[in-house]
């Protein structure tokens, strides 16, 4: 791995980010994530919402002996993703795919994986995860990141912009979908803008 070449990819998406105000992970959050990744060492994770591929970046740079498939629909975000994961030198290990995740045709994946990453339309959450959960293995983990929306999850809906409080509405029914669920252990944790860990239980009796 080339330190140099992914330092400065690493610079570079930052600064487009900010000038192009889209969205990715806080340091603080992205630190986390990669220290759970480490702790599980899952050979194969799907991410879906690749923006312009910093999460992946960082996902790779930690866990040199995994593969990661991501999914963007945006076209501008998309096309950046795949330049700066060429630029990073990831691109024997990271494999961008262009669409629509609540419509991708899940026969261009790998048939399992050992972790998901969920960052992409937060009021999604569910039906994305209602789409993938398949694809996890047992004992697998799904990690979901923005669970408190920048603070605006955690507040009465009363205080939310009207534009926003279906997609909160939604998140927050997930996030509890998920704590309650019977086939998965799930934990908060209160970092970054905060991740959900969700581990598939054994159905092994």
């Amino acid at each position: 791995m080339d330190q140099e070449r992914l330092r400065e990819t690493l610079g570079a998406i930052r600064s487009y980010a900010v000038e192009h105000h889209v969205p990715i992970m806080e340091e603080q959050g992205i630190r986390e994530l990669v220290h759970l990744l480490e702790e599980q060492q899952p050979k194969k994770i799907l991410e879906i919402g690749a923006a312009i591929g910093f999460s992946a970046i960082k996902m790779a740079e930690g866990l040199p002996d995994s593969r990661i498939d991501t999914i963007e629909r945006d076209d501008s975000r998309f096309q950046k993703a795949v330049e700066f994961v060429r630029s990073s030198g990831m691109s024997d290990r990271i494999c961008i795919f262009h669409g629509d995740a609540l419509e991708f045709d899940l026969a261009q994946l790998a048939p399992a994986y050992d972790a998901i990453f969920i960052d992409a339309a937060k009021g999604q959450y569910e039906r994305f995860f209602e789409k993938y959960e398949g694809l996890l293995e047992e004992g697998g983990i799904i990690y979901c990141d923005n669970m408190y929306m920048h603070g605006m999850a955690e507040g009465p809906l009363s205080d939310i912009p009207r534009r926003k409080r279906t997609m909160i509405r939604n998140l927050k029914a997930f996030r509890e979908h998920m704590l309650d669920h019977p086939a998965y252990e799930t934990a908060l944790l209160p970092v970054g803008d905060g991740i959900m860990v969700c581990r598939k239980k054994s159905q092994k009796k």
